[in-house]
């Protein structure tokens, strides 16, 4: 599957040459800072200007709780998330040589939301954490099981195969979980969660993601210096003396670490980590290495995007986060396979 694609240097969808990490980092921060001003000024109810200075001397008024306990922990929410799943998204499609790889290729966001689903079913709901601490629980058990076919194999197929099955034999109990079930209060429970949302997160749903991303983080970016090593080859990065086991192993523990905390924080969203590296790898030089930050950057924005896409656009129900990343995303991988068919004939 994913192994077949072969990668292809500069096919970026950002288009244009190449420019300097910080000045591309710097540009994809103020894109971030405009994009969350937007969705926090923006919302299913509107504010007039007199509300919007009453929420900003008068943060306990009911404009100022609007604006700054519903909206503002909803964007940094999808914030944090799409940097996750950008940051992960990059550094599985550098491990792997591959530019179709994304977070869910290790079926860590498969068993994440096994995790929940088993959560919920069970009736946990109820209890504050519990279904993000049995996401996590899901992501790191199949974290663990990765992390060791990576410290034992070093080629990037046996992780993709593995990685597909594991996310097959998550999603058929999932859907067991579904069959089974004798509440459908419950089954539509999982059936939302699975569709991804940051709708009703607080700062303590925030400061309970940031621990696990931060150390992901940390890992994927200790990782950076073996997967630039990688590019020029298997045997080239086994000779260059970097320690190559240990960073592979960082590398797929720390993107394990960022796609189970975020669907323990949003539920299941795709695409995210397949476009981010994308619209930023030819600016920055198509090096895995200098693509970390930059992809971390573009998903925050990308995530925060659709989140308010999902909240303005006029319909009679809030669309789910995940089905709108769904929308966009799916043309973006179509785009994708094409290039790659395109490459394999050339």
């Amino acid at each position: 599957m994913l192994g077949l694609v072969r990668r292809r240097r500069g096919a970026g969808l950002g288009g244009g040459g190449a420019m300097s990490p910080r000045r591309l980092e710097f540009l994809l921060l103020l894109a971030l800072i405009a994009t969350a001003i937007v969705a926090v000024s923006l919302g299913e109810s509107p504010l007039s200007a007199a509300q919007y200075h009453q929420a900003l001397t008068d943060p306990a008024s009911a404009p100022g709780e609007v604006l700054w306990t519903i909206r503002l922990p909803r964007v940094l929410m999808a914030a944090l998330v799409g940097a996750g799943l950008g940051l992960a998204g990059a550094t599985m499609q550098g491990l792997l040589r591959n530019p179709l790889a994304e977070p869910g290729v290790l079926g860590v966001s498969a068993t994440a939301g096994l995790g929940a689903a088993l959560a919920i079913a069970g009736g946990l709901a109820a209890l504050p954490g519990a279904i993000e601490a049995a996401a996590l629980a899901g992501a790191l058990l199949a974290g663990a099981v990765v992390v060791g076919l990576a410290a034992r194999f070093r080629e990037p197929e046996v992780l993709i195969l593995f990685g597909v099955a594991l996310s097959a034999f998550a999603g058929a109990l999932t859907a067991l979980v579904f069959n089974l079930s004798p509440s459908p209060v419950a089954v539509a429970e999982v059936l939302a969660w699975l569709m991804g949302s940051v709708e009703n997160r607080d700062f303590t749903d925030i400061l309970r993601a940031v621990a696990p991303m931060a150390i992901g983080a940390g890992l994927c970016l200790y990782a950076a210096r073996g997967l630039r090593m990688l590019t020029l080859g298997e045997e080239a990065a086994q000779m260059s003396g970097l320690p190559m086991a240990r960073l592979r192993v960082a590398a797929v523990a720390g993107s394990a670490l960022l796609a189970g905390a975020s669907v323990a924080a949003a539920g299941v969203i795709g695409f995210v980590g397949l476009a981010a590296p994308h619209l930023v790898r030819a600016a920055a030089r198509d090096d895995p290495a200098r693509l970390l930050r930059p992809s971390a950057l573009a998903g925050a924005v990308l995530l925060v995007a659709a989140d308010l896409a999902a909240r303005v656009m006029p319909t009679e129900q809030e669309l789910k986060l995940g089905v709108v990343t769904a929308l966009f995303g799916a043309p973006v991988f179509a785009l994708l396979a094409w290039r790659a068919a395109r490459s394999w004939r050339s």
